[in-house]
């Protein structure tokens, strides 16, 4: 039963973060980002995890080229042609959580990054191949 909770959580993560994808241009505020965000788990029922979580004053944490993660979102960061943005988007939902966090372009980017994108988002899928139960963090590392 519990795991139907978690998944239910983890389909607004997976609508939020598909509005995230299509959202994300230059010339967009990563606080209007934050915003649709914020609008859409509520709407579906969820509460913004990260948000109030030890002062966050956020509903997702957007972080753009080098800035560390769990980056706040604000009206200052205006997204860029080339820029690499990493978005984490987090719900509550009948007190189970779900989590999604992934790093796209905005726009276009050169060749160099698209080479990085590339490379950590098949690695990241080489990982999941490779997770079986009983497994160890090592069979996929």
């Amino acid at each position: 039963m519990e795991i139907e909770f978690i998944r239910a959580s983890c389909q607004v993560v997976a609508r939020v973060r598909e509005a995230l994808e299509n959202a994300i241009a230059p010339g967009v505020t990563t606080l209007e980002l934050d915003r649709l965000a914020e609008k859409m788990i509520r709407d579906c029922g969820g509460v913004p995890a990260f948000k109030g979580y030890r002062g966050f004053p956020a509903s997702i944490c957007a972080s753009v080229n080098e800035q560390a993660v769990h980056g706040f979102p604000n009206s200052l960061t205006r997204l860029e042609e080339g820029d690499i943005l990493s978005v984490d988007v987090g719900v509550v939902r009948s007190g189970y959580y779900g989590d999604s966090a992934f790093t796209t372009a905005v726009g276009q980017i050169s060749p160099e990054l698209q080479r990085l994108l590339d490379t950590t988002r098949n690695a990241l899928h080489d990982g999941i191949e490779r997770a079986r139960v009983p497994g160890r963090v090592s069979d996929i590392s």
